[in-house]
């Protein structure tokens, strides 16, 4: 089963919960009201799963998708530890200014659990160096059975993490973000060390729009769920990305995912296209074939 999958989306509140006090202070903090850096992209480039995306007789994948989006959510890395030879093979194949968004692998996060994995987490940062400029924020995703009970490896994983490479964080078991004591403690170990807070919009898992920045980065994993519904979400974080704007968001790194992929770019496109009229940014508007 798809993670946040439901029966029926149609039936689903699909309101976004109000702006966390947390991040209007976070961001009014940061003083002037303009963009630095913002990305829109899908999490996969594969040909199979983004059908119709790609003019036929495209011979590079990779190379074809940098010329559409300004980055990627890089799946790929959760599930193995790719050598530094690949991702330099990676870097060479995007084009000037993309960006790729790494998963820490799954042995980490999921195996080890964040135990006694420095010499790893060496390893992954000296394998992604070549993406060089190319390289945006890594993220760690904890898997939903991560519980607060563990919150203790959190501090000495994150001291150990290089500064250097920008990091956010996504914990999937609900108490991180309904009980309100270990939330205080998660999110004061976040801003810390200055790890953005993923933000989750699922239709299955509503309990993980915690509203609650730790950075002047936003960081949206959007999960659509191949429904109307998935414009309208789009339109209502538009608005939120908006507020949050106005009160001194620097960076959005938005993701889109689809229980089956093949409408990711259209939805990016929809949302890239509003996004520039709303702003005055100027993404380049993804080409989809019909």
């Amino acid at each position: 089963m798809k993670f946040g999958k439901v029966d029926d989306p149609g039936r689903v509140n699909f309101a976004l919960p109000e702006t966390h006090l947390q991040t209007e202070k976070i961001l009014s903090e940061k003083g002037s009201r303009n963009f630095y850096d913002v990305r829109v992209g899908c999490a996969k480039w594969n040909k199979t799963d983004l059908k119709k995306f790609y003019p036929r007789g495209t011979k590079d994948e990779l190379a074809y998708y940098s010329t559409q989006f300004n980055s990627i959510e890089l799946n790929a890395s959760f599930y193995r530890m790719f050598p530094e030879a690949q991702f330099e093979k990676w870097e060479e194949k995007a084009e000037e200014g993309f960006k790729f968004f790494p998963k820490i692998p799954s042995i980490i996060s999921h195996i080890k659990r964040l135990n006694n994995c420095e010499e790893l987490v060496d390893d992954v940062i000296t394998n992604m160096l070549p993406l060089k400029d190319k390289l945006g924020m890594v993220f760690l995703q904890m898997p939903d059975n991560f519980q607060p009970k563990f919150m203790d490896r959190l501090e000495p994983f994150f001291k150990h993490w290089p500064k250097e490479v920008p990091l956010a964080a996504e914990f999937r078991h609900s108490d991180w973000h309904n009980d309100k004591v270990v939330a205080k403690e998660l999110n004061e170990l976040l801003i810390k060390y200055n790890i953005s807070n993923i933000i989750t919009d699922s239709a299955g898992r509503r309990d993980l729009l915690h509203m609650r920045l730790t950075t002047d980065t936003a960081f949206i994993r959007y999960n659509g769920a191949n429904h109307e519904t998935d414009y309208t979400r789009l339109d209502d974080w538009l608005e939120r990305l908006e507020e949050w704007y106005k009160l001194g968001l620097k960076n959005v790194y938005f993701f889109v995912h689809q229980n089956m992929e093949l409408a990711s770019p259209l939805l990016s496109a929809y949302f890239i296209k509003k996004l520039n009229e709303k702003f005055g940014t100027e993404l380049k508007i993804p080409k989809t074939l019909n």
